[in-house]
């Protein structure tokens, strides 16, 4: 399953003093995720993705965002860099699960 999209960057603060950066995928994909993975999850409810954003390419994993009701991407300090991205700026993202 490949997803495409674009979405806006977002900030999770946490009590320590790194914070992380997301971008969370539509919520009718993220239904459609939860739908064919069938409870089907590693450590956290984490699946396997492979994502493009821009001109990087890398693997890590997405993660259910129950407030938000999708998924969210982690998008590494390395990737925004390379690419000119900021928090609350958007991006156009692909998405596409491993292991299925």
């Amino acid at each position: 399953m490949v997803v495409v999209f674009e979405g806006e960057l977002w900030i999770w603060e946490t009590r320590r003093a790194d914070s992380w950066t997301f971008v969370s995928l539509p919520a009718e994909a993220s239904e459609e995720i939860r739908d064919r993975t069938g409870g089907q999850r590693r450590g956290f409810g984490s699946l396997r993705v492979r994502v493009t954003v821009g001109g990087s390419t890398w693997t890590t994993s997405i993660f259910p965002d129950s407030g938000r009701g999708s998924y969210a991407l982690p998008i590494k300090r390395a990737v925004r860099e390379a690419e000119a991205l900021d928090a609350g700026g958007i991006a156009a993202v692909t998405v596409e699960l491993i292991d299925l």
